[in-house]
């Protein structure tokens, strides 16, 4: 197999620096996008820098991006939550998030998708969320993750007589920065909350680039349009954070 090169979303730091590392580990290339360049140097790591919640910023990086880098593989990791319950929730953060989890997506999809075609081989893997099954005080993240698994399965079925597979890894409670924003890093709420997760702890970003190599590895071609649930078993019933 030829080196691999992957597109990296929210590359620089928690799920989607430790799949990276996965991948420059196996020496394939890495470039990361991000509102940040990367925490780490590398020989195979690349890092750009872009506000994927603007369209304009979006389609002109996915533009730059594929016209100097032949991208294989498209992780969408980037993510933001904006929590509110309904009496507080903003309209306009369904927009937000709408343009972040699954516009920024299409756009880097599309600049990416004649390599793909041209190759007959691409992988494309979403980090979506276990809140996608519902969750309080989610209304805009919770809709336009659940979008991510409608957008997935759609392109599973447009891209598979081309070699591309398309997948969705949807995490549960992970020790991130975006979690410790809402909950305080080691206190009472995260002990409480790993009490309640099935296996008796929070997930670790390792977690997710286990299930996320999976996915991107060669041999994985005869799998696309899946969703799996990477939580510890919070999808078998409810959870609050």
């Amino acid at each position: 197999m030829s080196q691999r090169t992957t597109l990296i979303t929210g590359g620089n730091s928690g799920i989607g620096a430790a799949i990276g590392q996965r991948l420059l580990d196996k020496g394939e290339a890495v470039v990361s996008l991000g509102l940040a360049m990367p925490e780490t140097e590398h020989p195979g790591l690349t890092g750009y820098v872009a506000d994927l919640t603007n369209p304009q910023d979006t389609a002109e990086i996915a533009q730059e991006i594929c016209a100097k880098h032949g991208i294989d593989q498209l992780v969408h990791n980037a993510g933001m939550i904006l929590p509110n319950p309904l009496a507080d929730a903003d309209p306009n953060d369904i927009l937000t998030l709408a343009q972040l989890h699954l516009a920024a997506p299409m756009a880097l999809t599309k600049a990416a998708l004649a390599g793909m075609e041209a190759r007959g081989y691409g992988r494309i893997l979403f980090i979506s969320s276990r809140a996608s099954m519902g969750m309080p005080t989610r209304s805009a993240y919770a809709s336009t993750k659940a979008g991510v698994h409608g957008l997935a399965r759609t392109w599973a079925l447009e891209l598979a007589p081309k070699g591309i597979t398309v997948n969705v890894i949807a995490p549960g409670p992970v020790l991130t920065d975006n979690f410790w924003g809402i909950v305080p890093k080691d206190g009472e709420l995260q002990d409480k909350i790993a009490r309640g997760v099935p296996v008796g702890r929070i997930g670790t970003v390792e977690d997710i680039a286990n299930a996320a190599e999976f996915f991107l590895q060669e041999g994985s071609g005869f799998v696309t349009g899946q969703v799996v649930f990477v939580c510890g078993g919070t999808s078998l019933g409810g959870l609050n954070l």
